[in-house]
């Protein structure tokens, strides 16, 4: 097993990747790799996985997370236990970060030892490892600063030992469009400047030298206050005092008008790999950048370089003609004119056989055949030939080491259209963002920027990246002195195009309707067990990009040239209806296991093909193919509501409801009714009444055939506060339910039993909900089921139980979806740590609830956890800072689009609790307080407020009555709450005031009232 932290998290086994799933267990494997070899104590592992808000038992939640890494590694031994933390038992060369530092070190001792080859080598190995910005999964936490900051200049100054040791082995061309992107990026760095200078001096470029130490010199001057330390001032003596090197190496590479900025990876891989490998062919989509890296690339090589540019040629017999063309042979002949003419082939085996000399062929696409005869005979008859080719796709000749050219990355791509914007535009100044817009848009293809650049000249960035809709006719005008086709975007993608085999061209356009890009099922649906071969050409041709995560994408850019070919030949409305039925099917297929033990990999599989699913929904509904529309709308209907996309599902499904024409009765009936749901719930319930008609009238006439629809008339009895209609409707459908429904029914009955205050039944029923949930798998049901188990533990008492299973349902949320809204359970694991008595615990967690600004939910929770933060304030003494929470509590609410009346009454309870602390009337407060609960008839929330009014008898003087009503909020409640902070200090401070015997007689007296008779006693008592 490897580990790779220098990039992205990457685990390998035998050379497969192995998927790590969660950002705390990944995490968590960053840190232990770190380590790896000794044992990372839990305390150090808690600290980075949970820098602020700290679990209470930390040992356990450590545990959890260890034993689900466990389960994901492919040798669960390698994760082994150890006194006080936990060990990473792999040898260090197995993660790439001690991999680096081993060859880092190597490489520095071979320089300093004057064995330039072998740490030019080594050094050079070890900067191969980095595929992107170390430990990026963790990028930010606080315990990974330390190590990236230490990473970074290790990163640093192996590439400034390479370099050192390029230079001593003559190699200084590549070296100066490297060093001065670096330079310029630590224009402090004295040891790189240095190595810049002695780079310039030795490519032939003294005077360049000479004005970069100037340069360097001031910004020391004025930035530091120093001068030159002394590295660079010998570097400076050298360029002063020595003769510039001659230029004695032959070719034909012409010194570049504009700069070349960026891949500096790019170019060290293309000088490391000429440096072992004798073909070395640049792969990438047209107007990717492939000539300019391998002009800048040769240049930088000892050797001399002959560029061959092979577009113009358009007979595969002319490839070997225009190499001799190149070479400046074309009318040569023998100098022994008695000796017999050599062919074509011979001449260049002669002349490219005297020397080590780089031929670069440029653009071998389009005789791609012809390119890779040609340079295996070359190869094989020239030993001091090297090849460098660039291609949209390989040369496919044994021993070829391919280079893929990417687009650029977003930072090299804005800085590449500021500065040719700036070319064209003297002083021109735009945002970043806006260019980073423009850039995006454009795939980052250096060719795109560079268009979009001449056009920036008339034009601001906004007007830009607003049309670039139609960018094709927008990027038009390149260099007069350019190829035709890289004078226009259109000519650079169909350059491609054209090279297509028919079957080729007709499999991209159809795969163009694919926003999302398109998996290896979804492609053989299309054109059959071809789907193979033709994946594999288009990567090859770079019009798709090799699979990630099982999925091949096309830049933008092609994609939106092949849905220009689809609408000019006619066929773009069947590509989509294609498309369209696909994921149709697919969401069809999907959707009964979003309620089984299947539910993650559906998921997981749906939420890559969101884009698309989305796409089919849009073109159906534009064709105005209303069955299709309906199905995959119904379909999704789960899935949407499962990832908490409620409030966008609703305009979703009014699309599709809206089309004209035929559905089936039972999708539409689905559609319907998850709307009127999502829109209730998005909402806040503001029009929940205008939705419990809607539902009245779809339970009507709408069947039981599906599982929403069986329970709808539950449903709307729930949503009309009708306990008894509720309770029938559920009774009534439980033994005909499949498991899945049952499971939903027994969760709605515990809910209605706990509305009307019968916790004992409420409990029970919810266990049943939550065995039914773990029977059929369904990990949705299961979290909101243990969340309501919560609530019964609590008021029964048992808080630890309560934080098992908040956990677990907070655990088995962000499993569907890591960005779900999880504030209520949250909430409620900050009251069962009050419950146990860690105050510190509570107060964190509702503090984090109040900087959670940006979920859909967080008005609400910010107003319930502002009364949390005021009832521990109130409850450790300090009254000031409750009633600025409560306040706080109640702007907050006034931002929630329908707060709902059991909310506000727990709101009021709250400021009236603080208005008998301070010995200030209550009554207005609780008497609304009251009103509002019973607004929705919730006996819970009606019981808090009978706490309220208890804990005003008491400090009005009568404790006997506070007692009794103490014992009247039980019996709303139907559990006695005893672990409440509110009942508990009120219980014990009665105890006292009347003694036990008395308290306990009034109690009973409250407890066996009837329900109407408990109602009435929650009056406020006015003087």
């Amino acid at each position: 097993m490897r580990v790779g932290v220098l990039g992205p998290l990457a685990v390998t086994a035998g050379g497969a990747a192995v998927e790590i799933g969660g950002t705390r267990v990944r995490a968590l494997l960053v840190r232990l790799a770190l380590g790896a070899g000794r044992v990372v104590t839990v305390e150090e592992l808690a600290d980075a996985l949970w820098p602020d808000d700290r679990p209470a038992d930390e040992v356990g939640a450590v545990r959890s997370l260890v034993s689900r890494l466990r389960r994901a590694l492919p040798d669960p031994d390698a994760l082994r236990s150890a006194h006080g933390g936990y060990r990473l038992d792999v040898e260090p060369d197995a993660v790439d970060a001690h991999r680096f530092d081993r060859l880092a070190r190597d490489a520095r001792r071979a320089l300093t030892a004057g064995d330039h080859d072998t740490a030019r080598a080594v050094g050079r190995e070890a900067l191969g490892l980095w595929r992107g910005p170390a430990l990026a999964d963790v990028a930010g936490a606080p315990f990974a600063v330390g190590y990236v900051a230490g990473l970074d200049e290790a990163r640093l100054a192996a590439v400034e030992d390479v370099a050192e040791a390029d230079l001593a082995c003559g190699h200084a061309r590549h070296l100066v469009a490297e060093l001065t992107d670096l330079a310029a990026r630590h224009p402090l760095r004295e040891r790189l400047q240095a190595l810049l200078l002695r780079a310039l001096f030795h490519a032939g470029r003294p005077a360049e030298a000479l004005a970069a130490y100037e340069e360097v010199r001031r910004r020391l001057a004025e930035d530091l206050g120093a001068d030159p330390g002394p590295e660079l001032q010998a570097a400076h003596r050298e360029v002063l005092r020595a003769e510039p090197p001659r230029a004695t190496r032959a070719g034909n590479l012409r010194t570049p008008l504009t700069s070349f900025l960026g891949r500096a990876d790019d170019l060290a891989r293309v000088a490391d790999l000429l440096g072992r490998h004798r073909l070395v062919t640049l792969v990438g989509p047209g107007g990717a950048g492939k000539t300019r890296l391998a002009t800048t690339a040769a240049a930088g090589l000892p050797e001399g370089a002959w560029l061959v540019e092979l577009a113009p040629v358009t007979d595969p017999a002319d490839v070997p003609t225009a190499v001799l063309a190149a070479l400046g042979l074309r009318d040569q002949r023998t100098v022994d004119r008695t000796a017999p003419r050599l062919d074509t082939m011979g001449r260049l085996v002669e002349t490219l056989s005297r020397a080590a000399t780089v031929l670069v062929l440029d653009n071998c696409e389009h005789v791609v055949d012809a390119a890779a005869r040609l340079a295996d005979e070359l190869l094989g008859r020239c030993p001091a030939l090297r090849v460098l080719a660039t291609s949209r796709e390989p040369l496919g000749v044994f021993g070829e080491a391919i280079v893929p050219v990417p687009p650029l990355d977003a930072d090299t791509a804005v800085r590449l259209l500021a500065d040719r914007a700036t070319a064209v535009r003297p002083g021109f100044t735009a945002d970043p963002d806006e260019l980073a817009v423009i850039c995006r848009r454009l795939d980052g293809l250096p060719l795109a920027i560079e268009l979009a650049a001449a056009r920036l000249r008339t034009m601001t960035p906004a007007q830009l990246a607003a049309r670039l809709d139609d960018r094709f006719r927008l990027l038009t005008g390149g260099s007069r002195t350019a190829l035709p086709r890289h004078q226009t975007l259109r000519a650079v993608v169909a350059w491609s195009w054209d090279l297509l085999t028919p079957a080729e061209r007709d499999f991209a356009e159809r795969l163009a309707v694919f926003p999302a890009g398109v998996d290896l099922e979804a492609a053989e649906a299309l054109v059959g067990p071809d789907a193979v071969d033709l994946l594999a050409a288009l990567v090859d041709k770079s019009l798709l990009t090799p699979p990630t995560d099982g999925r091949h994408r096309m830049l933008e850019t092609i994609r939106e040239y092949g849905l220009e070919r689809l609408a000019e030949t006619g066929r773009a409305a069947a590509a989509r209806a294609d498309h369209a039925r696909y994921f149709r099917d697919l969401a069809e297929t999907a959707e009964p296991h979003l309620r089984s033990a299947d539910q993650l990999t559906w998921i997981t599989r749906l939420e890559a093909e969101r884009d698309n699913v989305l796409a089919a929904l849009h073109f159906a509904a534009d064709r105005g193919d209303a069955d299709t529309a309906v199905r995959i709308a119904a379909a999704m209907s789960m899935f949407w509501t499962i990832r908490g996309n409620r409030a966008e599902s609703v305009g979703w499904f009014r699309l599709a409801l809206d089309v004209p024409g035929g559905a089936p009765p039972v999708a539409r009936h689905v559609v319907t009714a998850f709307l009127l749901i999502n829109d209730a719930v998005s909402n806040g319930f503001r029009t929940v009444e205008e939705h419990t008609a809607r539902l009245r009238a779809l339970a009507e006439k709408a069947s039981s055939d599906h599982p929403i629809l069986y329970l709808l008339e539950p449903l709307l009895a729930v949503l009309s506060d009708r306990t008894d209609w509720a309770l029938g409707a559920i009774d009534a459908r439980l033994d005909g339910a499949e498991p899945w429904t049952r499971a939903v029914l027994w969760l709605m009955r515990g809910a209605v039993r706990e509305n009307v205050g019968d916790m004992v039944g409420a409990r029970d029923d919810t266990e049943i909900a939550i065995k039914a949930f773990r029977e059929v798998g369904d990990r949705f049901g299961l979290s909101q089921a243990l969340a309501a188990a919560a609530d019964a533990h609590l008021v029964f008492g048992d808080a630890e139980r309560a934080v098992e299973v908040l956990e677990e349902s907070i655990a088995l949320t962000r499993e569907l979806d890591p960005d779900d809204d999880t504030a209520h359970e949250r909430l409620l694991l900050a009251y069962a740590r009050v419950q146990l008595g860690d105050f510190a615990a509570a107060r964190a967690e509702g503090e984090r609830l109040t900087r959670e600004t940006g979920q859909p939910w967080a008005a609400r929770a910010i107003t319930m956890a502002r009364v949390l933060l005021g009832d521990l304030a109130r409850w450790e003494g300090d009254l000031v800072e409750a009633a600025r929470q409560y306040e706080m509590a109640e702007a907050a609410a006034d931002d929630v689009p329908r707060i709902a009346p059991q909310f506000r009454a727990l709101v009021l309870c709250s400021r009236a609790h603080l208005a008998v602390a301070r010995g200030e009337p209550a009554d207005d407060l609780v008497a609304e307080a009251a009103q509002e609960a019973l607004s929705v008839s919730d006996m819970p929330v009606l019981a808090k407020v009978a706490v309220v009014v208890a804990a005003a008898h008491a400090q009005q003087g009568d404790p006997a009555a506070a007692a009794e009503l103490l014992g009247v909020a039980a019996q709303l409640r139907g559990a006695p709450d005893a672990a409440n902070p509110e009942i508990s200090r009120l219980t014990t401070q009665l105890n006292a005031d009347i003694g036990p015997s008395a308290h306990d007689l009034a109690y009973a007296a409250g407890r066996t009232l009837t329900r109407d008779e408990a109602i009435a006693r929650v009056q406020p008592r006015r003087p």
